[in-house]
């Protein structure tokens, strides 16, 4: 099957080649795909961390194929969004029946490709934050997927949700997304906050540690500053107060969160904020784009046949 694959001399790493069709275990179905998404972690860290010849990609919508031979999971014809640490960007996909969910008819493949480890991931960090309602609650790279997920899904969770993104250019549309303030980096934050989901790492998450209010956390979710972060915590202890920071690790079994998650996109309840949307021969576009701050929210690829 045809299928973007690791290649270290392409452009952004990204090239098409053949490689084999998936084989299936007993507890995977076989899906064609129809659409994939770009994510910051896949494209960011494929020179380093990426295999020559192998098939990156974490998120995929599409049709079953053959289903599982366990009878787990959906039958053939069924529209289903996955996630997997990897194989998302090919013709066709082998996942794990816990790793998917029914896609509804009147939800777009496209859009739904969008939703897996974004949306999964912000809804996850929130809900290790606690009970929110009523909280100050700060996101940083609240521009990005992640971010932009988590802004709404904590809007509606009842938090004030301040919203720190890059530049101002990059924060519009965060207001009507249900952020209480957009801000540019975190200096303009003056009151304390009760929790954080912090996705940039380095210099921002010391300070955004330092806003927490006592019985405070900090979700560190990702490092979109490739910048390793020092925290000073004898200071933290003076300040007094018990704050901590959890290194958020996103876990298996998406299936129940992401046929949540796409039942709320299918009421519209929730905008995947889909601001790059193209053919799959175009990824290196996209991932350049993506990599460079061009992109407000997600990039989503339309594989063809």
């Amino acid at each position: 099957m045809r299928a973007l694959v690791h290649d270290p001399g392409a452009p952004q790493g990204i090239a098409f080649g053949d490689v084999p069709d998936p084989e299936p275990g007993a507890s995977e179905a076989l899906i064609r795909v129809a659409a994939t998404s770009l994510n910051f972690a896949d494209v960011a860290f494929l020179p380093d961390r990426g295999v020559p010849g192998a098939v990156p990609g974490f998120d995929a919508a599409g049709v079953v194929i053959d289903a599982a031979r366990d009878g787990s999971g959906p039958p053939p014809g069924t529209r289903v969004v996955s996630f997997g640490w990897s194989g998302a960007w090919a013709e066709r996909r082998a996942v794990d029946t816990a790793e998917l969910a029914v896609v509804p008819q009147d939800v777009d493949l496209g859009i739904a490709a969008a939703v897996p480890v974004a949306g999964v991931t912000a809804l996850r960090a929130l809900r290790r934050l606690g009970s929110i309602l009523g909280r100050r609650v700060v996101i940083t790279g609240a521009s990005g997927g992640v971010g932009r997920f988590a802004v709404q899904l904590a809007a509606r969770a009842g938090a004030h949700v301040l919203a720190s993104v890059g530049s101002p250019e990059r924060g519009e549309g965060l207001a009507a997304l249900g952020a209480a303030e957009v801000v540019v980096g975190v200096d303009e934050i003056s009151e304390p906050v009760y929790g954080a989901i912090d996705n940039v790492g380095g210099q921002t998450l010391t300070d955004v540690y330092g806003l927490l209010q006592p019985g405070g956390c900090v979700q560190s979710v990702g490092m979109a500053s490739l910048e390793p972060t020092t925290i000073d915590f004898e200071r933290a202890r003076l300040r007094g107060g018990d704050t901590h920071i959890e290194a958020f690790a996103i876990g298996p079994g998406f299936g129940p969160d992401l046929a949540l998650l796409v039942g709320l996109v299918a009421a519209g309840r929730l905008d995947t904020q889909v601001d790059w949307r193209g053919p799959w021969d175009k990824a290196a576009d996209a991932a350049e784009a993506l990599l460079g701050r061009r992109i407000r929210g997600k990039a989503v690829l339309e594989v063809s046949p």
